[in-house]
């Protein structure tokens, strides 16, 4: 079999807008999603995720461009021809059909006879932890459990792609925190390949394989979930998984992997860096709050002076917000399991912010 599930290869999508202009809502689009993987479309609304997922779906035919499913060319095949199946956030269960007849809708419009269909619906239930629930209906159901109905009506023909237009968006922060393991636990299981759209950062960093980040109808970055957050490619991606600091600056020199870098009004620090930059350019140093240390000396490392302007005390963490002489400002973040007892900084006072070479990234765009 193909190593590949799906395969985009410059996919575009354009409509006409009610102006009459041309909108690319997908715009050369070109992804290789593995099989067995849970693979996650990240973005904004309006980002070309969900049309990217109803392309695959067949609920929306390219403009331009190939969609492939396990190497076979499928861009123009209708939607009930393709082997995929799929759970929406609404999950449009029938109300007036038990949890049975809702699981077993397909195989019976595919004619399996009805013994088969009820072992496979008994199985689907197992699948999704919700045994001896074939004679209710779905008002009888929490949301949690009208979500694994769904899911089990959707894999009870053994799809070979799933795809999941933001399931879990309707359910309450708890539940969804737990289905998101659920779901996880569950692709491991059946080792069908999912395709997930979502806007949450945190949900695509806790679950996928891969996430690939959309913005504007194009891929701009992917990546296992620690590359996204420890190694992003732009200023979009780093601003949008996770919080960010960007420091202006503008590159003096360049020594081999090490980048001099002259902050605006507040200093010079030393970065690594794989990439080549030019004297003169004016870059962003991007640092995340937790790897900044407040008052907190690192040998080799980067010190910058500053003051204080707000601190909030969460608990686990302090969050210093840090205003440099030059006026631009960081937040950093500092664990109090780590620091034994801790003495918060005030407000007012002056403070040093120290990093690693190795912490941030030095980002053009």
């Amino acid at each position: 079999m193909n190593e590949f599930a799906v395969e985009m290869q410059d996919v575009v999508k354009q409509f006409i807008t009610p102006e009459g202009g041309i909108l690319a809502a997908v715009n050369h689009v070109t992804m290789q999603i593995r099989d067995g993987e849970f693979f996650s479309l990240l973005g904004p609304s309006g980002c070309g995720k969900t049309t990217s997922l109803r392309m695959i779906a067949g609920f929306e035919l390219p403009t331009d461009g190939k969609i492939l499913i396990h190497g076979k060319e499928m861009s123009q095949v209708p939607a009930f021809r393709r082997p995929i199946n799929t759970v929406f956030q609404q999950y449009a269960l029938f109300p007036h059909m038990t949890v049975e007849q809702n699981i077993g809708y397909g195989p019976e419009m595919q004619s399996v006879p009805r013994a088969e269909r009820s072992r496979r619906v008994s199985e689907a239930l197992e699948m999704v932890r919700l045994p001896g629930m074939e004679m209710r209906r779905p008002k009888q159901l929490s949301g949690g459990q009208q979500q694994r109905i769904a899911l089990a009506r959707a894999l009870i023909n053994k799809p070979e792609v799933l795809l999941l237009d933001e399931p879990l968006g309707a359910l309450d922060l708890k539940l969804r925190k737990e289905m998101q393991l659920e779901l996880k636990t569950l692709q491991r299981e059946v080792g069908i390949t999912f395709i997930y759209v979502t806007h949450d950062q945190e949900e695509a960093l806790t679950m996928s394989d891969r996430i690939a980040v959309m913005h504007k109808g194009v891929v701009l970055q992917i990546g296992k979930p620690e590359e996204i957050y420890e190694k992003p490619a732009s200023k979009y991606v780093a601003d949008f998984i996770g919080e960010t600091n960007f420091i202006d600056g503008v590159v003096k020199r360049q020594d081999g992997a090490t980048v001099e870098v002259e902050l605006e009004g507040t200093g010079v620090v030393r970065v690594e860096s794989s990439r080549s930059f030019s004297n003169g350019q004016q870059v962003a140093v991007a640092v995340r709050p937790e790897k900044l240390r407040l008052n907190t000396q690192i040998e080799d490392g980067n010190t910058l002076r500053g003051r204080v302007e707000d601190v909030i005390y969460i608990g686990t963490d302090t969050h210093y917000g840090v205003r440099f002489a030059g006026g631009q400002k960081v937040r950093v973040r500092e664990q109090n399991i780590l620091q034994g007892h801790h003495e918060i900084v005030q407000v007012g006072a002056e403070a040093s912010v120290s990093f690693t070479r190795v912490s941030p990234r030095i980002l053009t765009e």
